[in-house]
C-alpha cells in the first residue's frame, strides 16, 4: 500500500488536500490528530478542522506515540490520516530525549508494514528563515530530517502551495 506525504506551509491547503486524498481511497477513515487545545485560537483551529470532515470518520488524539496507533489499528487497516507532523515533532521535542528518539524511530519502522493506506501531513520548513533560538533550530532541523524520511517511505509526495498540489513523487492517480 504506497502512503502519501503531504507537505505544505501554514494555511496552504495542505489539510484540506490530505482530507481529499483519505477520501479518495475508498476505506473506512481514521482521523489521527497529533495536536491539543492549548489555547482558544487551536481549540477554533481544530474545531474547524472537525467541521470540514465526514461525520463517518474515526478519530484517535495521539500526541506522542504514533507508532502505537498504528499497530493498535493494523487489524482493521482503516486508512490512517495523521495531521499533523510539526506538532507531532514539538510534542516529542518537549517529551524528551528518550522519548524523542523512541518515538520517532518506532513511527518511521512501523510504518512500511502498516497493511492500509497513511495519509501523512507535515509542515515544509525549508522555505523560511533560520530560527533565532537553539529550540527552534532544531524543531527545523528535526521537522525537516523527518520529511526526507517520510518522503523515501512514502510512493506519494505532494507540496501543497496557495491550495494547488504540485507533485513531488508518485503523482496524483499513482499508487506506487
Amino acid at each position: 500500500m504506497a502512503h502519501s506525504l503531504v507537505l505544505g506551509g501554514i494555511r496552504s491547503g495542505k489539510s484540506a488536500l490530505a482530507e481529499q486524498l483519505a477520501s479518495a481511497g475508498g476505506s473506512p477513515v481514521l482521523y489521527v490528530a497529533t495536536g491539543s487545545a492549548g489555547d482558544g485560537e487551536m481549540a477554533e483551529r481544530i474545531r474547524r478542522h472537525q467541521a470540514r470532515r465526514p461525520a463517518a470518520w474515526g478519530l484517535v488524539e495521539e500526541p506522542v506515540s504514533l507508532a502505537g496507533v498504528l499497530v493498535e489499528q493494523a487489524p482493521a487497516a482503516p486508512c490512517l490520516l495523521v495531521d499533523c507532523m510539526s506538532l507531532w515533532v514539538a510534542n516529542l521535542l518537549h517529551a524528551g530525549e528518550a522519548v524523542f528518539a523512541r518515538e520517532r524511530e518506532a513511527w518511521l519502522a512501523g510504518l512500511p508494514d502498516y497493511p492500509g493506506e497513511v495519509v501523512i501531513v507535515s509542515n515544509e520548513v525549508g522555505l523560511g528563515t533560520i530560527g533565532m533560538d537553539p529550540l527552534t533550530r532544531r524543531f527545523c532541523d528535526e521537522l525537516g530530517w523527518l520529511n526526507q524520511a517520510l518522503a523515501q517511505q512514502c510512493g506519494r509526495v505532494v507540496l501543497s502551495v496557495a491550495g494547488l498540489p504540485c507533485w513531488l513523487k508518485g503523482g496524483a492517480t499513482s499508487g506506487n
